[in-house]
């Protein structure tokens, strides 16, 4: 390959760190890449909750206009901050091994604990999907809002503007924060985001094949990617986004695949999780099949009060 791959990122020391792990890959196979920092609307935007900015490509839609322009040649994102369905003329290249995909609890305090109810602890977080969980397993928590890059949000913690933060082990972990780690929220019960753990490489359509498939080659894993399709799916059957509190995690056991996904209302009242396993190369028809049978469930009539509110 003759000319230098441009990786387009945000700037965040996180997703700097994932755009170096991709171009370490690449540099790891003799191809030429540079590293391009695009500023988002997420990065700009810090004042205010996800749900009142609008989430729709909130941390990908400059980057994706450098791809369909074709000032970059691959657009690095955490795959958890992709959308369902991705604007015409891109798509996903490839999604890298994914980490432990557990959210954590983040604390200065090493015995605090949830489910401490003597004390009305303050926990920052910015995702819905968090403050519904906390809401459903652990109603007297306080929740407030932590927007920001991880180091940001770890100096919040350190002005004791809270007490501790649900954060996802991949990017505490890949920052050198995990000594704040004081407990590992079980997946089962608290499921993470859909993608979380992952990084997903985003391509123009056009690329040439012969680039195409040896850059896969390079970045995909593919078991990873079984996996977050039945993710995927799913969150598109549901139409969620990063405002809606819904959750999915996959995980592949020779070549079968159990999903568990579902959602919850804001207020924590409700609850709707449904788990199913079907093979590898059926993952999307499983995540959409889980998709409809949440809606079917509840999870229309959660969404609908989700549009109103």
């Amino acid at each position: 390959m003759s000319k230098t791959i441009k990786i387009g990122t945000r700037g965040s020391k996180l997703a700097l760190w994932q755009a170096e792990f991709i171009k370490n890959k690449l540099l790891a196979h003799q191809i030429s890449c540079e590293i391009v920092v695009i500023e988002t609307k997420g990065d700009k935007i810090l004042d205010q909750p996800f749900a009142e900015i609008g989430t729709k490509g909130i941390f990908t839609e400059e980057i994706e206009s450098k791809l369909l322009s074709n000032e970059i040649h691959l657009a690095v994102h955490s795959a958890k901050d992709m959308q369902s369905t991705l604007p015409q003329g891109l798509e996903i290249l490839a999604f890298t091994e994914r980490e432990k995909p557990n959210d954590v609890v983040v604390s200065l305090n090493k015995n605090f604990k949830l489910d401490d109810s003597s004390m009305r602890n303050k926990v920052g977080t910015s995702s819905a999907r968090r403050k519904a969980l906390l809401n459903y397993f652990y109603p007297h928590i306080t929740t407030t809002d932590a927007r920001g890059n991880l180091q940001t949000r770890v100096k919040k913690l350190e002005d004791q503007q809270f007490d501790a933060m649900i954060l996802a082990y991949a990017g505490i972990v890949r920052m050198d924060y995990d000594h704040l780690i004081v407990d590992v929220l079980p997946i089962d019960t608290f499921v993470p985001a859909v993608g979380q753990g992952s990084i997903a490489v985003e391509i123009s359509s056009n690329m040439e094949t012969t680039t195409r498939l040896q850059l896969r080659r390079i970045l995909n894993d593919d078991i990873t990617e079984a996996c977050l399709k039945a993710e995927r799916s799913f969150l598109a059957t549901v139409e969620g986004g990063c405002s809606i509190p819904v959750f999915g995690n996959a995980v592949a056991i020779g070549n079968f695949l159990t999903l568990t996904a579902g959602i919850v209302s804001p207020d924590g009242k409700k609850l709707i999780k449904e788990g199913a396993t079907d093979s590898l190369e059926s993952s999307v028809k499983l995540g959409q099949a889980i998709g409809q049978k949440i809606l079917n469930s509840g999870g229309r009539e959660i969404l609908k009060a989700i549009d109103k509110y």
